[in-house]
């Protein structure tokens, strides 16, 4: 059977998604009465709940007698190892674009990881029936974009389809006809190679690495040569030639619409999983043992935040979660680094604590969350920016990141002072139709820590605001932190409405009216900027002598809830962030005031002797 492998790389919101579920409806994947859910590939609780694509994953759909297997990849920038990962499995990529925001951050890095690869693009411009849709200007911008990233002559002459994914139609003019997706497939099979294939004994690259409750691990990838077959023995060699283990397939699995079935041989060009190893990863070569040299690995970009995780240490601890040792901990870590190249672990110095890189916010409260909810009890550290230093000259670099601002017009001059003030630079700013303007700037990775909730309060809730790694650069100098102390509970207990009442002037609290509190914990924000350690558990005093007055009303301004983002990226360096299954609360690192007021002095002093 003929064979076509293409992924569908686009920003994050431009319907790669839900084109997926049009393809697999309209190629005769699903049974007529058959109930399908919407964005069918996004399988998992946290991608259906944010409505976003986090993991990669290939589906298959059989047209005019050629099976396609189509990649769905993640739109954030964040989850950027992911689609490197899966470019070297497809032959071909289609581009999709939204008709009115234009090629955005992860447009360009997606394509510019596809176009070194040699891959030819097939772009589609979707969401055509926008009110705001601007075609024309969009399909320059692209094309621009192309001829920036050193595209081939043959890479700059792409065909271009104009549609709605969601309303299950492309054509190769805007207008239309509005029937069906039958010109994509037709394309795919004119414009996408067949899958090149090698000569020699059965070798595939593992390219993605996953934990089945029955056959244990599995790892899928593309086979480059050979034909694979269940129980046949085969080896994995790393990518400097050094034998992992030899194992027996016991299963060869095909992806089939959503299913994944049982074959009883794949050839070469298929992406297929296989199970039975149970040391091999992603990156080693799955080959006949007769074979000796590994296949290639594309490199993955280097991570660019990293965070302290530690053991849950508060008076609460292990009242809400099952697994809270440092070994249970470090255990899991390991796994998600095994199955995530992109994160890195590493030991930290301190004692119940390991160092966790990736590539940003997002990437970190994804896997803290699925940690959440798998029973864990954790505390973790502001994220703090990978530093490098310059090989010859010793200088420190810090990365820099491209951000591009979409905003109404009224707002541009307090997010040009705002990003100024976090050491950005503005590079470019420009209308974007609709009484808009789009703004990119270059800001250190460490100015954009917990800007997002600042941005949307400033802009009212209009900006949208997207960016990406651009490279290292020299270190810019400080930048000013948060602005406001933090109000301490200074007790152990229930916090009482009355006692928040009464203090509700010092500044916004965090808990509410019997939540419950410890020394040491964060429960509101003051309203200077100095720390003010409160008591939040006193209650009113009963006495059994009768008042001529009433009770005056109690009413509480509502607590100030923060998501897992906005508390990691709201703490300092001296905080925390405890997460359990049930609760999110931030604490100081060191609960005694006491031990805050030595730690503090021993900063200073520290300070004093770099100055020295």
């Amino acid at each position: 059977m003929k064979l076509r492998n293409i992924a569908i790389i686009a920003h994050v919101d431009h319907g790669k998604t839900t084109l997926v579920d049009e393809l697999l409806k309209q190629s005769g994947s699903f049974r007529d009465n058959q109930k399908v859910a919407e964005r069918a590939m996004d399988s998992n609780d946290l991608e259906r709940e944010r409505g976003i694509t986090i993991l990669a994953k290939c589906t298959s759909v059989l047209w005019k007698e050629t099976r396609i297997n189509i990649v769905d990849t993640p739109g954030h920038a964040d989850f950027g190892g992911e689609v490197e990962r899966i470019l070297n499995m497809v032959d071909g990529v289609i581009v999709l674009v939204d008709a009115s925001e234009g090629p955005l951050p992860q447009t360009k890095f997606v394509v510019s990881k596809a176009l070194k690869r040699g891959l030819r693009p097939i772009v589609a411009i979707n969401k055509i029936d926008r009110p705001d849709e601007r075609h024309l200007d969009v399909l320059n911008e692209i094309f621009d974009l192309f001829a920036n990233l050193d595209a081939t002559d043959e890479q700059l002459d792409f065909p271009v389809l104009y549609g709605s994914g969601r309303n299950g139609w492309m054509a190769l003019a805007p207008e239309g006809p509005q029937t069906d997706l039958a010109p994509m497939f037709d394309l795919v099979l004119a414009h996408v190679p067949p899958p090149a294939v090698d000569d020699g004994p059965v070798s595939m690259l593992a390219t993605t690495l996953e934990a089945d409750p029955f056959l244990g691990r599995i790892l899928t990838g593309r086979i480059t040569s050979g034909t694979i077959k269940p129980n046949m023995s085969l080896k994995a060699i790393r990518h400097d030639g050094t034998l992992v283990e030899t194992f027996r397939a016991t299963k060869v699995l095909a992806y089939r619409g959503l299913e994944r079935i049982p074959v009883d041989e794949a050839s070469a060009g298929e992406i297929v999983a296989l199970a039975g190893m149970t040391d091999a990863t992603v990156a080693d070569t799955l080959c006949d043992p007769s074979v000796t040299e590994p296949l290639t690995a594309q490199p993955i970009d280097p991570p660019t935040l990293s965070m302290t995780f530690r053991i849950n240490d508060g008076p609460f601890a292990g009242q809400e979660g099952s697994k809270v040792q440092s070994r249970v901990i470090r255990d899991r870590l390991m796994r998600e680094a095994e199955r995530n190249i992109a994160i890195k672990v590493t030991d930290s110095d301190e004692t119940d604590s390991f160092v966790v890189s990736g590539r940003g916010e997002l990437q970190l409260a994804i896997l803290i969350e699925n940690m959440r909810r798998e029973g864990f009890e954790l505390t973790v550290s502001r994220p703090k920016v990978v530093i490098k230093s310059d090989p010859d000259t010793g200088q420190k670099l810090e990365p820099i990141e491209e951000t591009i601002i979409d905003v109404d017009d009224g707002f541009t001059g307090v997010i040009v002072q705002k990003l100024s003030e976090r050491r950005g630079d503005l590079m470019e700013m420009r209308p974007s139709g609709g009484g808009r303007t789009r703004m990119v700037f270059l800001v250190p990775t460490r100015g954009l820590l917990g800007y997002q909730s600042e941005l949307l309060s400033d802009s009212r809730g209009t900006a949208v605001m997207n960016r990406l790694f651009h490279s290292y650069a020299p270190f810019k100098g400080e930048i000013q932190g948060r602005r406001q102390g933090v109000l301490i509970s200074n007790g152990t207990g229930e916090a009482t409405a009355y006692s928040i009442f009464h203090l509700q002037d010092r500044g916004l609290f965090m808990v509410g009216a019997q939540a419950r509190v410890y020394e040491g914990m964060i429960v509101g924000e003051h309203s200077r900027d100095n720390d003010l350690i409160v008591n939040v558990v006193q209650g009113k005093k009963l006495t059994n002598v009768r008042a001529s007055g009433k009770d005056e009303a109690l009413t509480l301004v509502p607590p100030m809830k923060l998501t897992l983002e906005k508390a990691m990226s709201y703490i300092t360096d001296e905080e925390l962030v405890e997460i359990t299954p049930e609760t999110i609360r931030l604490r100081k690192r060191w609960l005694d005031p006491n031990e805050r007021k030595r730690q503090e002095r021993k900063r200073e002093s520290e300070r004093e002797a770099d100055v020295a």
